[in-house]
């Protein structure tokens, strides 16, 4: 990266953990998992909703402004998490950019408007503008009344980190001295979670088994694939050169697309990851890593592929390695976000987080970098190294 620093000024996050900085750090810090099991639709699954203060918190939120009743939860989380962050971040001003993605966008509002299409042969007068690709940052910059650019995407489950890089992209271009990246998602739906279920992906566990936990992310001696979802919303504030109010500083970025055999593979050896890991640690010594958050789906091929590259670029020097996704589930678009609050919040408290069912030689005594990692379908990796203030 150039010379000039890219500082994380807020973090704000609405997810199964809390809504709150300091009420996500304490769940952290205990082993229990917020996974539970319900019915979706004719499917009976294991998902991590929002908890009860939360979804009141988006009740009342959508409940504020008539417009805003016919907006997806994956808008309204944004909404709640973005007006939250900015501020945290003390921003005043309406100069700023926003750039928030979504895997899937509008999943319950799809789901919902189709089926009344197949019943009445018609649709709805909004289901046409509610389910656009662009209704979450448009909706976003709408409440927050900015007057800088707005960007959607979705590149699948890395969508939230390359938020963040073309966030630090047009902060470094100089056509924006402040950014708010970060990503959405809320896939519990019957459809959402019958397309996880027929990938063969999505977790089996029943609720007596004597694993304790529905999600094995992490676990490389798993026997079956145990993905579970979970809906979130998770934003950063960047800033240029805004050393005063800094939660943490980025001090690599990289990102690596490989070629697929099939539209779901990830190579072996995860090359995407290799590739990642190496430019995000540009001229750093390796050895200064001391935490590593993964993807880790919870899938075997995934997780495996992902440890396997990491040990590649590592060696002998390996960090400690730890994922959330045991605790609560994969939030698609948004996960990669989650997983550097987590990173940012073991920086701050200088206490590493690990999963509860791993076994570690050794805990990192310090933990001065961490880098975090995320990809989705079509191999595309994102790798982020943060450093202490």
């Amino acid at each position: 990266m150039q010379n000039e620093s890219i500082y994380i000024t807020a973090l704000s996050s609405i997810s199964p953990l809390g809504i709150s900085l300091k009420e996500i750090w304490e769940n952290y810090k205990c082993p229990d998992h917020f996974l539970q099991q319900k019915s979706y639709g004719d499917l009976t699954a294991w998902g991590s909703a929002l908890a009860e203060d939360a979804q009141q918190k988006i009740e009342e939120l959508k409940n504020s402004d008539s417009k805003y009743k016919n907006l997806d939860p994956s808008v309204l989380y944004a909404i709640y998490a973005s007006r939250d962050a900015i501020g945290q971040a003390g921003w005043k001003d309406d100069d700023f950019g926003v750039n928030i993605g979504s895997s899937r966008g509008a999943t319950g509002l799809f789901e919902k408007y189709h089926s009344e299409f197949i019943q009445n042969g018609e649709a709805t007068t909004l289901s046409s503008p509610t389910t656009t690709l662009g209704n979450i940052s448009s909706w976003v910059a709408h409440d927050l009344q900015t007057r800088g650019p707005e960007i959607s995407h979705s590149i699948t489950c890395s969508t939230a980190l390359h938020s963040l890089l073309n966030g630090v992209a047009w902060l470094k271009s100089g056509m924006a001295n402040k950014f708010l990246v970060g990503g959405s998602e809320a896939p519990l739906t019957p459809f959402t979670i019958a397309q996880m279920k027929a990938l063969k992906v999505y977790s089996r566990f029943v609720a007596n088994d004597p694993s304790g936990y529905p999600c094995r992310a992490l676990d490389l001696d798993k026997k079956q694939n145990t993905m579970v979802l979970g809906e979130a919303a998770s934003m950063a504030c960047l800033e240029k050169d805004n050393i005063q109010n800094a939660l943490a500083r980025i001090e690599g970025l990289g990102y690596a697309t490989e070629i697929l055999e099939h539209n779901i593979s990830i190579s072996s050896d995860a090359v995407c990851f290799q590739r990642s890991m190496k430019m995000a640690l540009g001229g750093i010594d390796p050895k200064e890593v001391d935490v590593v958050v993964l993807h880790a789906p919870g899938t075997i091929k995934g997780d495996l592929s992902e440890v396997t590259a990491i040990k590649k670029i590592f060696g002998k020097d390996m960090p400690a390695l730890t994922t959330n996704k045991w605790k609560l589930g994969h939030s698609f678009g948004a996960s990669g976000m989650l997983s550097l609050e987590l990173a940012v919040l073991m920086l701050q408290h200088q206490e590493f987080i690990g999963v509860p069912y791993v076994t570690y030689e050794a805990m990192p005594k310090q933990i001065n970098k961490v880098m975090v990692n995320a990809v989705g379908f079509g191999g595309n990796a994102v790798s982020v190294l943060l450093g202490k203030i």
